[in-house]
């Protein structure tokens, strides 16, 4: 017998019964950044893999053993997207929608993919929600950018669970003489580091301060303090960043150890951590790359971004609780219809109904069925209301009209009086 037929391991199917809580998440935030001002931008899931090589830079873990790459037919090297950034640098450079100094307030959805083992929470394609923003330079955007994920954890009903941790990477020189004064200290304690950042120190060693081996943080201690490198200019911008913060009221710690994954970051930093989801406690993060646009062809461009992953923070609605009742109801009115005539009234009678209610969720019974199965199916979409037509109602004209979650005994409504009658039940229900 040939092998069943199932998705690819760390790629999973988001079912029927899981999209309403996505698409809650996925409205709630779209609606959030209208406010705010950003606009959607939609990029290919295929890139040339040249442009992650020099976005997010050849010696990352990324790069190195966790993107998908293939050759095509063309002989082109192609990669999955494992991240958002560059491909949204990427389209603003060659569609030239960011020269002149021209402010560009940018967020995108949609699916990443990375080769690594999968796990609750991680998983080998899973889902961002990102945000960029090009030409201001200044502490405020990034400040814009953390009050708005605040006031999103305030929609959510999360904001208890959530931890802002901040830093500052300071400019590509700072980090270069802080690089080199780590690599130093580091390599006359070769010994003491765990195999993997004793790799990492030949190719990205500031990693090594993210590592969770707890040797290698004991030497880490008395390791140079990135923050005694920062040159003036990410000094002063930190402290503005900080000041607006405590302004806005967010509360932040500073973690001197929090540096992120990709190269391509400079001056701020942050991560919005939980305790909740136990090692995957990082749901939002992100941080300035003034260099990233000059970096990949164009002209020097300061940029700050951030991204979200969806897994997770579906994992923590549904772990805290915070799941609205009102989603898993995918169906306000359920009608039902016995015999010919009655299914041919039936069917035009939901379309009067749909374009007197365009909001009106309103299943229409397919496939007959007698009384009883019906009125099952009627129950088992959880409508509030079922309608019901048969020959009776056809020779009055009118409609039963019966509650199917509370009190209240059926009654009929004339045709020409259902719309209103289901609105003002739906708006009291």
């Amino acid at each position: 017998m040939s092998k069943s037929l199932q998705a690819i391991r760390g790629m999973n199917d988001i079912l029927p019964e899981q999209t309403p809580l996505w698409r809650y998440f996925e409205s709630t935030v779209a609606g959030l950044l209208d406010t705010y001002g950003y606009r959607q931008i939609r990029t290919p899931i295929v890139e040339f893999t040249e442009l992650f090589k020099r976005s997010i830079g050849e010696v990352t873990d990324i790069v190195e053993k966790e993107m998908y790459t293939f050759t095509d037919r063309n002989g082109d090297s192609l990669t999955l997207r494992p991240e958002g950034t560059a491909a949204c640098v990427r389209a603003v450079l060659e569609h030239g929608i960011s020269g002149g100094g021209q402010v560009q307030k940018l967020w995108y959805i949609g699916q990443m993919f990375r080769h690594e083992r999968p796990q609750k929470g991680r998983y080998r394609q899973f889902h961002q929600i990102g945000l960029e923003v090009f030409n201001l330079d200044g502490p405020d955007i990034d400040a814009e950018l953390i009050v708005l994920t605040w006031r999103l954890w305030k929609l959510l009903g999360i904001r208890d669970a959530v931890k802002l941790e901040l830093n500052s990477l300071g400019t590509s020189e700072a980090r270069a003489r802080y690089r080199d004064a780590l690599v130093e200290f580091l390599s006359a304690r070769l010994d003491q580091l765990d195999e993997d950042s004793q790799r990492r120190l030949k190719t990205n060693p500031l990693r090594i301060l993210d590592t969770k081996d707890a040797n290698t943080q004991a030497v880490l201690v008395d390791a140079p303090k990135l923050e005694d490198y920062l040159d003036e200019e990410s000094r002063v911008h930190f402290e503005g960043l900080k000041a607006r913060l405590d302004a806005a009221g967010i509360p932040f710690v500073i973690n001197t150890k929090l540096v992120r994954g990709l190269d391509y970051y400079s001056k701020t930093v942050f991560e919005w951590v939980t305790d909740k989801l136990g090692s995957q406690g990082t749901v939002c993060a992100g941080g300035r790359y003034d260099g990233l646009v000059e970096q990949m062809g164009g002209k020097p461009t300061p940029g700050v971004g951030f991204a979200m992953g969806i897994e997770r923070l579906i994992l923590l609605l549904e772990t805290l609780g915070q799941i609205p009742e009102s989603i898993n109801r995918q169906v306000d009115v359920y009608l039902c219809a016995f015999g010919e005539q009655a299914e041919l009234a039936g069917l035009a009678l939901a379309e009067r109904l749909r374009d007197r209610l365009p909001n009106l969720r309103l299943q229409v019974n397919a496939g007959g069925g007698s009384f009883k199965s019906q009125f099952k199916k009627a129950d088992k979409s959880a409508a509030l209301f079922a309608l019901i037509l048969g020959d009776d109602e056809l020779a009055q004209q009118v409609v039963g009209f019966k509650p199917l979650r509370g009190q209240g005994e059926q009654q009929n409504i004339a045709w020409d009086a259902l719309a209103e009658h289901l609105e003002a039940s739906l708006a009291q229900a």
